[in-house]
């Protein structure tokens, strides 16, 4: 088998209302842009991936990658790998590609892409993942919604330029709970982005220590990107004055960042996203990375409907990850919306569970309709 072409598709769907993120704060986001990725095969099998793309940026990637692909054997993934990190070192956000040759390969054997890896488990626990700066009461609405709908956990956005407004929200969140409910918080400053629409706040190894401090009495489960990514040994002193795990490294890239990670003692939950970070194989290495050093395995889901299902293929291969992010940020960002690539969105079940998809590869369908609909082939 050879790869025969690899189309590209750049989409912009528009959302059903404007999405302020909490990563690029200030920004309304009024679509759900996505470059989506089908490499075909002399044998009529196709692979699907997808990434964020935010503008334009895009335009310049099949032009880089088609001629060093085409041709090449689907199976020898370590080869393959080798030029989407050659893309890399070039400026191109390419390892999302990698995820169409899982799911080539899943095709051929007739076998979802989990059960390749060791098919650990079918399903898994699923959070609510926010992802908007949102006062008390309307965070409580939130919570009171997604705990109807089957949601055992939550993660919230703690991102204000007042210390007080963050520990208020866990504060009534939890008030609303009870104890038997997970809550999370994510800080956002792994990777900050300042457009200068508002101010906000750069947290530093004295403000994360604070905050961790308040939040010991709250029960919280993980602090996330408390700082840069980079900040190795600041995560690791942070770590070390709390009993509240700490979580990084959605923009942590390639096995290396992940070496020192673990080297330094700076996380307790390991959170590359397969479409970001290296691909399903480095994130399958970085998750045996972690299982040796005792560390816990949750991976970054928050791109699209594609990259859900690539994350999610691969936390079902292995025993170490306790939820899988499940992103929901009503009424902009909900499922439809997010997945809207797919024929069918992901959900969650009643007790709080996403399945994980039992077709071959990653188990999942484009919607052409919608695709051409909202995009263009590049």
């Amino acid at each position: 088998m050879k790869i025969s072409e690899i189309d590209f598709y750049l989409c912009h769907y528009p959302l059903p209302e404007t999405f302020y993120p909490s990563w690029i704060p200030g920004y309304p986001q009024s679509n759900n842009s996505t470059l989506i990725v089908v490499v075909k095969t002399d044998e009529g099998i196709e692979g699907y991936s997808a990434m964020v793309g935010f503008l334009d940026e895009a335009r310049g990637l099949p032009g880089m990658m088609r001629p060093f692909m085409v041709g090449r054997d689907p199976f020898r993934v370590e080869n393959i790998v080798q030029v989407i990190r050659s893309a890399h070192y070039l400026g191109y956000k390419a390892f999302f590609i990698e995820v169409a040759i899982w799911d080539i390969i899943g095709k051929a054997a007739g076998l979802p892409v989990y059960k390749m890896l060791g098919g650990g488990i079918g399903k898994l626990k699923a959070y609510a993942s926010s992802g908007e700066i949102m006062e008390p009461k309307k965070r409580v609405d939130y919570v009171k919604m997604i705990r109807d709908m089957g949601f055992k956990a939550v993660k919230l956005r703690i991102r204000s330029m007042e210390f007080k407004k963050d520990i208020a929200v866990v504060e009534a969140v939890r008030r609303e709970v009870g104890d038997d409910f997970d809550i999370m918080v994510d800080a956002n400053q792994g990777w900050p982005i300042h457009l200068g629409l508002v101010e906000w706040p750069r947290w530093d190894l004295k403000r994360a220590m604070k905050t961790a401090d308040a939040l010991e009495e709250y029960d919280v489960r993980w602090i996330e990107e408390p700082l840069f990514k980079h900040d190795f040994e600041g995560m690791a002193a942070l770590r070390a004055s709390t009993s509240i795990q700490i979580a990084g490294g959605e923009f942590n890239t390639d096995l290396y960042e992940f070496r020192d990670l673990i080297a330094h003692g700076s996380l307790d939950i390991l959170q590359p996203d397969v479409t970001l970070s290296g691909g399903i194989l480095m994130g399958k290495k970085i998750a045996g990375m972690a299982e040796a050093s005792n560390l816990q395995f949750s991976p970054h889901t928050w791109t699209n409907g594609v990259g859900l299902a690539a994350n999610l293929q691969l936390m079902g291969s292995v025993m170490n990850c306790p939820y899988c992010e499940f992103p929901f940020e009503p009424p902009g960002w909900v499922p439809e919306a997010r997945d809207f690539m797919l024929k069918e969105p992901f959900s969650v079940d009643k007790e709080g569970f996403i399945h994980l998809p039992e077709g071959p590869g990653l188990g999942i369908e484009l919607d052409m309709e919608k695709i051409m609909a909202h995009g263009e082939k590049l």
